[in-house]
């Protein structure tokens, strides 16, 4: 993972309400291992965030002025480290006038996975923990918590220079539970919404159960091609990378790599031809499952709406096709 430039700033800001101190690092941080390992292990957390929302930038103005910094430092305008300063110092007026937001260490890191440029930020904070020094001794130690990632954000660079029409080239941190804490963060980043991510994947869910259910596959058929979509779909996931429909279509059927791609154009599902993953929505389909009162239910979810009907007025399960082995447990039984 080639790192471009990198630097760190701190805003010191207490609970207390009152104003924030900025602390500015002047030049760029030296490559290092130490540094190389920190972005390694802030993008496997980042990646693993679930509350994620995609988007794209508000046209660049007064209120949202870090694209037009952006633009600036990529067309070789100013320097990184002069456009962290000033987006760090939008940052800390933002943080001031929200006040819902300890201060932290803001990290800017321009980097390279592949052949696609991506610009990190997070706000990072520490926690307390123990250390034994050289000397044997038990002395406390400081480390940064990146389990405890709550405001992020990563910008595709490349996309966002290449693809004009794309809504999903910045991704960033969602607040849970309604909080506004991570509001000011979005604003600063100067980001609207553009993919429903959740709302994606079902759309692509569905459309694979229609597909399924349309080539009338054997079980067995079914659930590995299921498998084949989920652990892509996980993987991508995993990586911070969206779902590129003919990719995946390739994997799902290797005879006829396009068949799924064409069944979703013909159809009209409204997908992008790339879609971030959602990993709840993922987990979600593989399989339904329920056990009460000696009750046991389990089945893949592609079943539903074709051999496993659910009516929800009448609460029932209506299952087509039992088992044989069942059927004929059922028939033993009633004899």
């Amino acid at each position: 993972m080639p790192i471009r430039h990198c630097i760190v700033h701190l805003i010191d800001k207490k609970p207390d309400g009152s104003p924030s101190v900025l602390h500015l690092r002047d030049t760029e941080l030296a490559e290092s291992q130490a540094i190389e390992n920190l972005l390694a292990d802030l993008n496997d957390s980042y990646n693993a965030k679930q509350g994620k929302a995609w988007g794209f930038f508000h046209e660049e103005s007064g209120a949202y002025p870090f694209s037009g910094w952006l633009k600036d430092y990529l067309d070789g305008g100013r320097d990184f480290t002069a456009f962290s300063r000033a987006a760090v110092e939008h940052l800390q007026k933002l943080m001031d006038e929200s006040n819902l937001s300890v201060g932290g260490h803001v990290l800017f890191a321009h980097y390279q996975q592949g052949m696609t440029e991506y610009l990190a930020i997070a706000l990072l904070h520490h926690s307390e923990g123990v250390a034994v020094s050289e000397s044997l001794e038990v002395t406390p130690a400081k480390h940064l918590d990146l389990a405890q990632l709550h405001l992020a954000a990563r910008i595709n660079l490349s996309e966002w220079k290449n693809n004009k029409q794309s809504k999903q080239y910045v991704s960033f941190i969602k607040g849970k539970n309604g909080k506004k804490v991570s509001d000011y963060f979005r604003d600063f980043i100067g980001c609207q919404e553009g993919v429903d991510a959740p709302s994606e994947t079902r759309t692509l869910l569905k459309a694979f159960s229609d597909f399924v259910e349309s080539e009338d596959l054997p079980e067995e058929k079914a659930r590995e091609k299921t498998d084949a979509l989920v652990d892509y779909a996980t993987t991508q996931a995993r990586l911070g990378e969206p779902i590129t429909l003919e990719e995946l279509s390739g994997l799902i059927d290797e005879e006829r790599p396009r068949a799924f791609y064409e069944h979703i154009r013909n159809k009209d599902y409204g997908l992008s031809p790339e879609i971030p993953p959602d990993k709840r929505t993922l987990n979600q389909f593989r399989r339904f499952t329920g056990r009460a009162e000696g009750l046991s239910i389990s089945f893949e979810a592609h079943l539903l709406g074709s051999k496993v009907e659910y009516d929800e007025e009448r609460d029932l399960l209506i299952i087509r096709q039992v088992p044989t082995q069942l059927k004929d447990q059922l028939k033993r039984r009633k004899d």
